[in-house]
């Protein structure tokens, strides 16, 4: 792709250089130089990842929760550390990240995956409109629309579409957590970093971010604890 690179270069210093008479050859040059930047492009577009980087974390704590574990106030807290690991991490664009869609965490991760020209992947357990009523609206705080924003730049995978039902005993959250790093595996496991947003503890229920990183213990050492218990102080 260097050597593409290099010979668009010289080609647009031909083109600069060409005599104004020399109308036909010009615009010939022209279209050279535009196919070859296509072509720049989309080599870019299918170029391997550096990095997958994969994150599950606490929800925005719902206004009626008793115990805090992420309040609102916090949320700037959380954004910038995550902000910050993904420099740690180095990742790039184009290199890609997977996540839930939940408000908290899951939607700061997102937001700053994008930011950064990332390629986004959310996997949901649920329909979206069950997923929303779950994980999304309750918080309120104009997290609706955040997941609407951050969706239409992402790939949304829907468990509940695309895998087979749900077999008997399973809980649908830890076959997610599964799902999501199944799909960061495919480029290889030593491509793989897990981000966790996350207080040590166990979860109001199966599947959470206690559930996802003895999963992905596993499977990678580049695992980054945003540890929320010394963040929030």
């Amino acid at each position: 792709m260097r050597d593409i690179g290099h010979f668009c270069q010289l080609v647009a210093s031909l083109v600069a250089n060409l005599a104004p008479f020399d109308k036909h050859v010009h615009l010939c040059m022209l279209a050279v130089q535009t196919n070859l930047g296509v072509a720049m492009a989309s080599a870019q577009a299918h170029k391997p990842p550096n990095n997958v980087v994969l994150f599950s974390g606490h929800m925005i704590d719902a206004p009626d929760r008793t115990v805090p574990r992420f309040p609102p106030n916090k949320e700037s807290v959380a954004s910038v550390a995550i902000a910050n690991t993904l420099s740690e991490v180095g990742v790039a664009r184009g290199d890609i990240a997977i996540c839930g869609g939940a408000c908290g965490g899951d939607l700061l991760f997102a937001e700053a995956c994008l930011a950064r020209s990332m390629v986004l992947e959310l996997n949901i357990p649920f329909d979206e409109p069950t997923f929303l009523a779950n994980s999304v609206d309750f918080a309120d705080a104009g997290w609706h629309d955040r997941f609407l924003a951050v969706r239409s730049r992402a790939t949304l995978h829907v468990m509940s579409h695309e895998l087979d039902p749900l077999p008997t005993g399973d809980n649908p959250y830890e076959r997610n957590n599964r799902w999501m790093l199944q799909s960061a595996a495919r480029f290889g496991t030593e491509k793989i970093a897990f981000i966790a947003l996350w207080n040590g503890e166990g979860g109001d229920g199966p599947g959470g971010t206690k559930h996802f990183m003895d999963e992905v213990r596993d499977m990678t050492e580049r695992i980054y604890w945003l540890d929320t218990r010394q963040l929030w102080d």
